[in-house]
């Protein structure tokens, strides 16, 4: 099914049956297709809403540069136009960035959160990723002092592209030009000022080996949101909701029901 919502199109898959109600909001390169597992899980008493955040999956782009904000008011959106509110949410990932930003915008929408390997705060800049920063901003200036002589413009946007393609992170050299601005805006957002506004139940599972948003995250997440429980999934990496697929869905099933 598709919604036109903020100047593009939105895919979502609307499953199960029941009063109570979740969507399930997947991370930053995905799909509403890695939640499938967890969608299937939780059909049996819940109405589960599996959506595409607007570039992923089989939504549209954004009309222009989103940040969290903006896939947050996309989301909010759907929510309200299919009736779908109060509901809970499992998010992973950038899913966890609009989850907590919405939970604490407005306590009423979520009844119960789960994030698992939830993005949303800064990691500390180490000494060398201080000196590299400052490294690519000497040699980002040079390239645009080259690119403003006509005859050397191209030369220098192919400075560009290899300063790109050293200093860039992989999720960032894998966009193209527009969508890595949207991914700028999105990961220079610290949420970390957020959490204590989360007023609903929270459930937070992490991988021990996750190195995207490393298990420090999830326990500064357990200490800072007032009615929040950490479950740690030894071995578990980023992904570890896939990779222990069977534990990760009767945990989050058991919460969001109350078996």
């Amino acid at each position: 099914m598709r919604a036109e919502i903020a100047g593009t199109t939105v895919h979502y898959e609307l499953t199960g049956s029941g009063e109570k109600r979740v969507v399930l909001l997947h991370g930053w390169g995905c799909s509403a297709a890695l939640m499938r597992s967890a969608a299937s899980a939780l059909e049996d008493g819940m109405r589960v809403l599996a959506v595409d955040f607007p570039a992923f999956g089989e939504s549209g782009r954004p009309p222009e540069p989103w940040g969290v904000p903006e896939y947050a008011a996309c989301l909010r959106e759907l929510l309200e136009r299919l009736d779908f509110l109060p509901c809970s949410a499992v998010a992973h990932s950038f899913g966890g960035r609009v989850a907590i930003w919405l939970a604490s915008e407005d306590p009423s929408l979520f009844e119960k959160l789960v994030i698992t390997g939830g993005a949303g705060i800064r990691k500390p800049q180490t000494e060398e990723g201080k000196r590299r920063s400052e490294a690519f901003q000497r040699k980002k200036k040079l390239a645009e002092a080259l690119g403003r002589i006509p005859l050397l413009k191209g030369t220098a946007d192919r400075c560009a592209e290899k300063l790109r393609r050293k200093y860039g992170s992989a999720d960032y050299n894998a966009l193209d030009e527009e969508m890595r601005k949207t991914f700028v805006k999105v990961i220079s957002l610290d949420l970390a000022d957020r959490l204590p506004c989360i007023k609903q139940p929270t459930l937070l599972l992490w991988g021990d080996r996750d190195t995207e948003t490393p298990l420090w995250m999830g326990q500064r997440m357990e200490r800072e949101i007032p009615d929040a429980g950490l479950v740690v999934l030894e071995g578990g990496t980023h992904f570890a909701y896939l990779e222990q697929a069977a534990r990760f869905n009767t945990i989050v099933r058991r919460f969001l029901m109350g078996e």
